[in-house]
């Protein structure tokens, strides 16, 4: 046990020093501000994700657009990669950092340390809890969400349905809260709303696959009505899921109204998915941040409501140009 330890925590400082030569480096080159130039860090949960891929576009837009330098880490969905980011983001010279925590408490530690380094921070998309003052945080209502996804249920079976809940990672703030929204919402509408079978999906779109094919293994022959995907992209491995085992009249909704999706619902195969602006979070969570480092401008965060997306306003969506 002691030598696996060992490795560990050899790895994980090996990956904050070069992170931090990174920094240092990116600090080393002033570009056209000279020395007045401002330097970000963003450590994303997972830049595998679609979401995390437009929000990283919309920071280095933005950053242009600001005149400052933003160097996006990925978490890797490993909370540890997340902390020595950050360790490497203090030692390396940020002046503001920019978190989508993998987990609500285990970046709590990390958080900390940015508190006591003075380095202004905020939270993007996921919120970090239990921290001895609040963080300034942009992103989505997601309870608020879950309660959209869940009238779009009641709205679409208003004689019951039985639903597959597929949630997002165990641990990240967005699932925790969709799923306190969802559950609220359907049970609010009584019990003729039946989650038959809920597990996580890891947000992964192989993981939405495999969870629905193995509950309709499960289900035998007893009806499913939908399936309530925490993201677009456990929605499409649903989607999946149903036309190989060859079912059909399933409805499914997801969440992130990612370009893929967005065609899907267009062409109406899939039924809808739930907005939340990964364009806007990005960019007002950098606007805070820098106006913050330079003017010392309080940061207030900034509550992004969702919105539900069906074939009927889909031309009405953020990312509905990037559809091909």
């Amino acid at each position: 046990m002691r030598t696996s330890f060992n490795r560990l925590s050899f790895a994980g400082l090996t990956t904050a020093l070069l992170s931090a030569s990174v920094l240092l480096g990116i600090a080393g080159c002033s570009g056209k501000s000279g020395g007045n130039s401002v330097q970000v860090v963003a450590s994303l949960h997972d830049m595998t994700e679609p979401f995390f891929v437009a929000v990283k576009r919309e920071l280095d837009a933005e950053a242009g657009r600001l005149g400052v330098s933003v160097s996006v880490e990925d978490g890797q969905s490993n909370s540890a990669k997340q902390m020595a980011d950050i360790q490497a983001a203090i030692t390396g010279g940020a002046q503001g950092i920019i978190l989508a925590p993998n987990d609500v408490n285990a970046l709590t530690p990390g958080v900390e340390e940015v508190l006591k380094a003075g380095i202004p921070i905020v939270t993007l998309d996921r919120r970090v809890d239990n921290t001895s003052v609040t963080v300034p945080h942009v992103g989505a209502d997601n309870v608020a969400g879950g309660r959209i996804m869940a009238k779009w249920v009641i709205d679409s079976f208003p004689n019951g349905a039985r639903v597959l809940l597929i949630t997002g990672q165990l641990g990240s703030s967005p699932s925790i809260d969709r799923t306190r929204g969802i559950k609220e919402g359907l049970a609010a509408a009584g019990a003729k709303y039946q989650i038959v079978a809920e597990q996580s999906g890891t947000w992964k779109r192989e993981q939405g696959l495999t969870v629905t094919q193995n509950v309709l293994t499960s289900l035998g022959g007893q009806s499913l009505q939908a399936v309530v995907a925490e993201s677009d992209e456990m929605a499409l491995g649903a989607l999946e899921a149903l036309r190989s085992s060859g079912v059909s009249g399933v409805k499914v909704i997801g969440f992130d109204a990612t370009p893929e999706a967005l065609k899907l619902v267009r062409g109406g195969e899939m039924a809808a998915t739930v907005e939340q602006s990964p364009m806007n979070q990005a960019r007002t969570a950098l606007q805070q941040l820098v106006a913050q480092i330079r003017n010392h401008t309080p940061m207030p965060g900034a509550s992004i409501v969702p919105v539900l997306i069906t074939q009927a306003n889909v031309n009405q969506a953020e990312r509905i140009g990037e559809v091909r």
